[in-house]
């Protein structure tokens, strides 16, 4: 099976050659993952697809994905995109695919897309969720797989409070582990944190046009440690003038993450948004 890695654009198909471009929207149990991207020896839910749809399509399929998450994290909006043999059945992929794949993984739809769609850099912006418990006796037990139990009290409207400063453009290097080439550079769109009235259960919902590594879950990390009385209100926004990564701040665990939505614009800008996206970020002034 192809060993590309995911997140390497594909040249996209004319729909000529016998080629068309597929969306593919799913959802993930990150659990027994090591992340979206293949590894070495690992099970990936890259490494998973691709091997299935190679499989069942006797091609050797190459996927692009619109976020890759780390180990543990889970999706429930997650899309990617591949080039298939315009002889394929995309319609009916949904079904063939619930026959072989492992039950942590499904393919809610599949659909043929302009050969200017990019998973990946058409994208406009990704939505994240993350739930804590605070509750005394933890998390509830059908739902301790995705969700944080958090052994001491959160004040809600501090940690509210602390986001509302971290919104908009900034580099967001103190919250990001670093890779080679990749700028920190994101515009942060949503951070809020919600308490739910049925179950207490806290809710940070995430949105940006983009993530860097270990971002959400560095963000909310430093948004429980305000929220537990540890560090002020002005602590998680004073870590944006750093040049690096700021070692005070605690990446939550992943299993309470999760990727709900991917937004994409109309077909008509979906070239154009690839193509702002491609470059390289530099911040507004």
């Amino acid at each position: 099976m192809s060993s590309t890695s995911a997140d390497e654009p594909v040249v996209p198909g004319s729909g000529g050659g016998g080629l068309v471009r597929v969306r593919f929207d799913l959802g993930y149990d990150g659990t027994e993952f090591s992340g979206w991207a293949r590894q070495p020896s690992r099970r990936t839910v890259c490494g998973v697809l691709e091997d299935t749809l190679s499989m069942v399509l006797r091609e050797d399929i190459v996927l692009t994905v619109a976020g890759r998450t780390d180990a543990g994290v889970h999706a429930s909006g997650q899309v990617a995109h591949a080039d298939l043999p315009s002889t394929v059945d995309v319609a009916g992929l949904p079904r063939r695919l619930a026959r072989v794949l492992p039950s942590d993984v499904r393919v809610f739809s599949a659909r043929v897309v302009p050969a200017a769609f990019d998973a990946r850099f058409s994208a406009l912006r990704r939505h994240y969720e993350y739930r804590v418990s605070d509750a005394a006796f933890g998390a509830h037990p059908l739902r301790r797989l995705d969700t944080l139990a958090w052994p001491r009290p959160l004040d809600v409207p501090a940690m509210n409070a602390a986001a509302a400063l971290l919104l908009g453009e900034h580099d967001f290097c103190a919250f990001c582990k670093r890779r080679d080439g990749a700028t920190t550079i994101r515009e942060l769109q949503r951070l809020e944190l919600v308490r739910s009235e049925v179950d207490g259960v806290v809710t940070a919902f995430v949105s940006a046009d983009a993530f860097c590594h270990s971002m959400v879950r560095s963000l909310v990390g430093a948004l429980l440690a305000v929220g537990e009385g540890r560090k002020p209100v002005s602590w998680p926004a004073s870590l944006l003038s750093l040049s690096g990564r700021a070692s005070g701040v605690a990446v939550a665990p992943a299993h309470g993450l999760c990727l709900v939505r991917v937004d994409f614009p109309g077909d008509g800008e979906l070239g154009a948004r690839a193509e702002a996206t491609r470059k390289v970020r530099t911040l507004s002034r």
